[in-house]
């Protein structure tokens, strides 16, 4: 075992991400790339080939080396520390396997990340944009349920496009939502969520059925699909399952037409949802359980005020505040 290359090994612990630990292909996808460019780079540091390269050889001096290679092409705080995190989960795998005795990957010091304010729209903008498409046309309908599920439930791109109808409790107004790593929530959602689902759902009926007569299939005659194919909630013209590049592309046309702010992308809708919940007192805890996050951590990004919002709270609050003084 201790023969195996790093290169060999790296490709195992991606296997061992994808079949083992149940992430999700695009995060596996993430971590193999990372690993792939450290390699690239240890093979050089080290004066040699990917497939020659030995677990002996990755230090704590080779690591730093990567992290200051990365400073240097200008990459940001949290892609480095992305790939750092990458690197140490793939060295604890090295040593579960026997390959290594040390952890070089743990005494890096991980740069401090940026905290950026998540790109959000305000209330008043969001109102404009779910009204933004046009219901007197099917796919007018379709984007208005989009748009709707959207900031009604937060939830993720990838969650959005993978629903099924069965995912969807019209009726008791709760979505099945498979989050990251496979881990089921379950996610409630308004009326007027509702509504627009209602409307779009009739449409959708008849876009997959003439797609099923298209491939020559009589509906009533089709099997019932296994959940991993599905009978999608939201579908094209022509009835197959919404991508998530077809979603981004209709987010940002509505964007454009009802704001002028940049980077309000399928996410930053789910970042107007945490938001919104947080200004009217919502729980810290609920959202981080809404919105399906591991970490409290990562829900503590939307507990930004500006200053504005700030004073009125302290002037409110306080007792020997004064609005005069």
């Amino acid at each position: 075992m201790t023969a195996r290359g790093v290169a060999v090994s790296a490709a195992a612990f991606v296997d061992y991400l994808r079949l083992n630990r149940n992430m999700s292909p695009h995060t596996v996808a993430a971590y193999g790339s990372d690993l792939s460019q450290f390699l690239e780079f240890a093979a050089r540091h080290r004066d040699t080939s990917a497939a020659r390269l030995r677990p002996s050889q990755i230090d704590l001096a080779l690591v730093r080396a990567f992290l200051a290679e990365l400073y240097r092409q200008g990459q940001s705080r949290a892609s480095a520390a992305r790939k750092l995190s990458a690197l140490r989960g793939f060295v604890r795998f090295l040593r579960r396997e026997g390959l290594l005795d040390t952890d070089p990957a743990a005494l890096a010091v991980a740069p401090k990340r940026e905290h950026k304010v998540p790109a959000h729209l305000s209330i008043d903008e969001m109102t404009r944009l779910v009204e933004a498409p046009d219901t007197s046309r099917p796919l007018g309908r379709r984007d208005r349920a989009i748009l709707e599920l959207f900031y009604a439930s937060g939830l993720r791109l990838s969650e959005l496009v993978a629903l099924d109808v069965d995912d969807v409790n019209l009726a008791g107004r709760i979505v099945r939502v498979a989050g990251k790593g496979g881990k089921e929530r379950l996610v409630p959602f308004n009326t007027s969520a509702q509504k627009a689902l209602r409307a779009w759902y009739a449409d959708r009926a008849a876009l997959r059925a003439a797609r099923s007569e298209a491939s020559g299939l009589r509906p009533q005659a089709q099997s019932p699909k296994p959940k991993a194919g599905g009978d999608p909630v939201f579908v094209n013209a022509r009835g197959s399952r919404l991508t998530g590049r077809s979603v981004q592309r209709l987010v940002a046309r509505y964007v454009s037409g009802c704001s002028t702010r940049f980077g309000i992308s399928p996410h930053a809708l789910r970042h107007s949802f945490a938001t919104h919940l947080l200004q009217r007192g919502a729980d810290l805890r609920a959202i981080q359980e809404l919105l399906g996050h591991v970490q409290l951590s990562t829900t503590q990004r939307y507990t930004h005020v500006n200053a504005a919002q700030l004073l009125e709270v302290y002037r409110k609050a306080h007792p020997r505040a004064k609005r005069g003084s």
